[in-house]
């Protein structure tokens, strides 16, 4: 029989879900917090008892967002979050523990964790915690959010490259300064013949365009 984290491994988070990973080695807890944040209805959770069933499914799947347990019992915190850190760097942890110190929390946020709650915590402050790690993170933006705002600032920052002002790329592409300004901001996405329009204006292939910015 697969566990929580295998059977969800194999299917694609639902659109507008954030994927949401569990690592605590307290069964009673993982049970607790799946069925109190899945009442929630804006995450994809999966829960893993041990290091080994996370980053197993983390190949399958990478979470956006870890709670960790930093106390199970012989595998250590530290050690969980360095590695996840390094296959994952853009990962969002947030610490789970029941013995906070603050030379732990030191040691911690110098890996760059998200942040640190201390058990026992209220669930408004857990779903809080997740809130913010969502709005920083930006978890929740539809892939046309992204496409808006990366192809506006690689246009930007092929204009700035060439010294060209937003009257410059207008003139050379018959675009109006309105129409380049709110594309730049990543407030609409240009059309197939202004997208074509800019990239001749900057001797680009569409194509190399779309590839710089890794969309």
């Amino acid at each position: 029989m697969k566990s929580n984290g295998e059977q969800s491994a194999e299917t694609q988070v639902p659109t507008g879900k954030v994927d949401l990973a569990i690592l605590d080695d307290d069964p009673d807890f993982r049970t607790y917090l799946d069925d109190a944040l899945k009442d929630d209805g804006s995450y994809s959770i999966r829960t893993f008892a041990n290091p080994g069933e996370l980053f197993a499914a983390s190949e399958q799947r990478a979470p956006q967002i870890v709670l960790l347990d930093m106390k199970m019992g012989e595998s250590k915190g530290e050690k969980v979050l360095e590695q996840l850190l390094k296959a994952y760097p853009g990962l969002c942890v947030i610490i789970i523990t029941g013995y906070p110190s603050l030379e732990d929390m030191r040691a911690t946020f110098k890996l760059k964790v998200f942040d640190y709650i201390s058990k026992p915590f209220t669930l408004a402050l857990l779903r809080q915690t997740l809130h913010n790690a969502i709005e920083k993170f930006g978890f929740r933006r539809l892939p046309q959010d992204w496409l808006r705002e990366r192809l506006g600032h690689h246009i930007k920052m092929l204009r700035v490259e060439r010294d060209w002002s937003l009257k410059d790329l207008a003139g050379a592409t018959k675009l109006s300064i309105s129409q380049i300004s709110s594309i730049e901001r990543g407030a609409n996405l240009p059309s197939i013949e202004s997208l074509l329009s800019i990239c001749r204006a900057f001797d680009k292939r569409p194509s190399k365009v779309l590839a710089a910015i890794d969309f």
